[in-house]
């Protein structure tokens, strides 16, 4: 096993490309790994953190006219962008998806979808075995059962993939707050999306902007 460790080895968004795959309504319906409106959430977030750092994103759907649209809280991140829909079940097998995704020059490809042990194992383990440097967010991704989610992670770490969840990811990418070009997006991102996080940001403005009181004579 080639172990995956170093600077270099960490998520950089001028060499990312997210793929998001089948966040369709009929998977979604069977999502019991997760909260179904968790899921939804953090692959809006993750979408949200990659359009703010500038990482080329692939949406691709699996036969829409029958399983639905992508959700709308992503396509309306990317509301002039095509959505690739397929008949095939594996990603990677679709002509079309991985033209897109070589066309963006990018290594480090990011996946996250519906189902975990389908739609997000197939193409990550193909991709592992051409070479790709392979991260799954697998908060943003969910599975028919929770067994079936662990077991597909397991599966494809065992195949070389990295997995993260979309904050981790958000924050490799941001790695330096020094680093000012994105910070008010990302922050923007972790306000909508971050739950607790967020809500602290807000109160923490709160009381910054909250004039000290007068002292007594």
């Amino acid at each position: 096993m080639t172990f995956r460790n170093g600077l270099d080895s960490l998520l950089r968004p001028e060499d990312s490309v997210v793929v998001l795959i089948d966040h369709q309504p009929y998977q979604l319906t069977n999502v019991n790994s997760h909260e179904p409106q968790m899921v939804v959430n953090n692959a809006a977030a993750l979408a949200k953190a990659a359009k703010a750092f500038g990482v080329p994103t692939i949406l691709t759907s699996v036969i829409a006219d029958r399983g639905g649209y992508i959700f709308p809280q992503i396509t309306d991140v990317f509301p002039a962008q095509e959505v690739i829909d397929r008949t095939f079940i594996n990603t990677w097998e679709d002509r079309k998806v991985v033209d897109a995704v070589k066309a963006t020059g990018r290594k480090q490809l990011i996946i996250a979808g519906l189902w975990t042990e389908i739609c997000v194992a197939m193409p990550v383990i193909q991709a592992l075995g051409e070479g790709w440097d392979v991260t799954v967010v697998t908060d943003a991704s969910g599975g028919v059962s929770v067994e079936a989610h662990e077991v597909a992670i397991q599966r494809m770490i065992a195949a070389g993939a990295n997995v993260m969840t979309w904050l981790a990811v958000a924050s490799e990418w941001q790695r330096d707050w020094a680093r000012t070009e994105h910070a008010a997006e990302l922050a923007e991102v972790l306000l909508h999306h971050a739950a607790g996080s967020g809500i602290a940001f807000l109160w923490e403005q709160q009381l910054l902007n909250t004039p000290v009181p007068a002292a007594k004579d």
